[in-house]
């Protein structure tokens, strides 16, 4: 069983940074991959990025691809995307989520409890 706890987000100015933190509990984080995605009013669960247990494979979904890094830090049990250049499109509730596998569907077997990011004009 894996609890995550997402913080950092808030109110940012376009072409802003915010880096969002999920902390995992349970011994065995090290062993899993961990997603993040966000969700918009109105609109479906997307995938933003992911990275595997040893990080050693990321993916991005392309709108972030060179404005979003995800890390991990297995001995904290902790996940971070830093989020640069932010967009008023990059609002929305974001989610991390774990799963033994590596994957960029929504298919992951546990999920925080979101995190507000907005981002304006």
């Amino acid at each position: 069983q894996v609890q995550l706890v997402e913080s950092g987000g808030g109110l940012v100015q376009a072409g802003g940074s915010l880096r969002l933190s999920c902390a995992a509990s349970g011994r065995t984080f090290s062993m899993y991959a961990m997603g993040w995605f966000r969700q918009a009013p109105g609109k479906e669960r997307e995938f933003v990025a992911a990275i595997s247990w040893r990080g050693a494979r990321i993916s991005y979904t392309d709108s972030v691809k060179g404005r979003f890094t995800i890390s991990r830090d297995n001995a904290k049990n902790t996940v971070y995307p830093q989020m640069n250049s932010l967009k008023p499109e990059d609002t929305a509730v974001y989610y991390c989520a774990a799963d033994r596998d590596f994957m960029i569907t929504t298919d992951y077997d546990y999920w925080g409890q979101g995190t507000q990011v907005t981002v304006s004009s």
